[in-house]
């Protein structure tokens, strides 16, 4: 069923109106690898037992983190969503997240948890993005709707359901959106973690990120422990990405308070896997939300933007994203603030600024 409320986060307040088991390693996607007389890396096309492609490692390395670093979130199932082949052609945007999949009631991934991975509307919306030159991270888990990381009961299970999500649409790149009772969770906490181990094994080259909230220091004594089980684990994860809103409070404006979180991010990230200050913030991310939160007084603006950017720039993070591209618009008339921004702004004001960063 669809979420009962807002996926993200609860609604913001606008302007004037307040998992199956894991498949036989035999149909898992493989790759083989050599290297050219450059010494660069070529691999070969990763393909099912069955026959059927699955994205070459060689490509996936290409892509990333560069050409997917900045891939706004669109939420296809709520909030008025543009047709992502618009947004392109109006920014020059390549890549979305789109969000997203969740538990049917077991431990089976569909879109909203009703919604099909394959022969319905987002599989259109994903070919139609594809066909315009661009790409697509899909996002599992979110604030509300039930979460394969709980519905599947082990590690296993777990992969296996991130593995139909793979498979369904030949990812690049993964996000795993872990928030509320998944999050607050230490065993399935665990369970996330094991379970992208073994995806990446599984799917050699493949991007992913783990998304959280945020204090305006860094991640909560629940976000590093999260940090810490993924470096215990030998998750060679890409990006551990934080939220930065939803505060409670802070001091200064959102932007700053965003490099705030980010600096305790990689503080965390450098701690837990032993990096460099330079690897710690190349395996760090962002996704902000654009305009009005859900905390009364809280805005992130344009400006907010620009200076999420400098900070992105000058270190290489892995990820600039945000929440999302239904809001970046302007409020009509009742409009709600799943579907706009709250803030004055022409159309793609936020996307705009974000399709700047090139990894």
């Amino acid at each position: 069923m669809h979420p009962a409320a807002p996926p993200r986060r609860s609604v913001a307040v606008v302007a004037g109106l307040s998992c199956l088991f894991l498949p036989l390693l035999g149909h898992l996607p493989k790759a083989s690898a050599t290297e050219n007389a450059s010494g660069a890396r070529t691999d070969s096309t990763a393909t099912t037992a069955d026959g059927r492609p699955g994205p070459p490692a060689s490509v996936i390395r290409a892509a990333g983190p560069g050409a997917m670093a900045a891939a706004p979130y669109e939420y296809l199932g709520w909030g008025s969503p543009q047709k992502p082949t618009d947004v392109m052609a109006a920014t020059g945007v390549k890549w979305f997240t789109l969000a997203f999949v969740l538990s049917d009631g077991t431990c089976n991934p569909k879109w909203d948890g009703d919604r099909p991975l394959t022969g319905g509307s987002d599989q259109k919306a994903i070919d139609s993005i594809r066909a315009a030159g661009g790409d697509v991270v899909v996002s599992v888990g979110g604030w509300s709707g039930d979460k394969l990381g709980e519905k599947c009961t082990s590690a296993t299970a777990l992969a296996g359901a991130y593995q139909k999500v793979i498979d369904a649409y030949r990812l690049k790149a993964l996000d795993i959106d872990i928030e509320d009772t998944e999050f607050s969770r230490a065993t399935v906490r665990q369970r996330v973690v094991d379970a992208l181990k073994i995806v990446k094994n599984a799917n050699p080259g493949i991007v992913t990120y783990v998304t959280m909230g945020t204090t305006p220091t860094g991640p909560d004594a629940t976000g590093k422990d999260l940090v810490k089980r993924g470096a215990a684990a030998g998750l060679d994860n890409d990006g551990w990405v934080v939220m930065p809103f939803d505060f409670g409070g802070h001091s200064g404006t959102m932007g700053a308070a965003t490099v705030g979180a980010l600096d305790g991010l990689k503080t965390a990230v450098k701690s837990a896997y032993g990096y460099d200050d330079d690897a710690a913030h190349r395996h760090i991310g962002v996704s902000s939300m654009n305009g009005r939160t859900d905390e009364p007084g809280e805005t992130v603006t344009t400006t907010d933007f620009r200076t999420i950017l400098g900070y992105a720039q000058q270190h290489h993070i892995a990820r600039f994203a945000f929440w999302s591209v239904n809001r970046d618009r302007a409020c009509g008339s009742g409009s709600d603030g799943d579907a706009c921004s709250g803030v004055s702004q022409s159309p793609y004001d936020f996307t705009k600024i974000v399709v700047q960063y090139k990894g």
